[in-house]
């Protein structure tokens, strides 16, 4: 089992608790971005530069896992690509992404973007808070626990 980081919109905190858990459970994670990460000296983790472009850092990433793994992101078309691959994907929130939920996140995604390109202010996301945080990290948890059960 591996972890796979969305890294170019990955808020810092989210990653500092990757970090710690990587470490911690000596799971391989792989940030993947298409400018520079810093990531700490570690076994367990490295980061992949891709080229620039649309997509191509989510491209690498569904090339690139297997069934089973976490994929960390807030884009919701690659969370349902991971789906599909029969890999996990979490969000920063720690909302995981589902067959049961995917397409209707899909559909309010599309919905936003047509209100954005007429012209209507939408707003972004909510500030990143400690609740949010705390949900991310219960939800890491569980996937280790399950996927260290399974390694052993």
């Amino acid at each position: 089992m591996k972890i796979w980081v969305d890294a170019d919109a990955c808020p810092n905190v989210i990653k500092e608790i990757l970090f710690k858990a990587a470490n911690r459970v000596k799971v391989p994670m792989t940030l993947v971005a298409n400018h520079a990460v810093r990531i700490p000296p570690s076994p367990y983790i490295d980061f992949v530069q891709v080229g620039q472009g649309f997509d191509v850092a989510d491209n690498w990433i569904v090339q690139k896992l297997a069934a089973g793994d976490l994929v960390v992101t807030q884009d919701i078309p690659l969370a349902a690509e991971v789906i599909e691959k029969g890999g996990i994907a979490l969000n920063p929130r720690g909302e995981l992404y589902t067959l049961e939920n995917i397409r209707q996140r899909l559909n309010m995604r599309d919905f936003m973007e047509s209100l954005r390109s007429s012209g209507i202010q939408t707003g972004g996301p909510a500030t990143l808070n400690q609740n949010d945080r705390q949900a991310f990290a219960n939800q890491l948890d569980r996937w280790l626990k399950s996927s260290t059960k399974e390694r052993n």
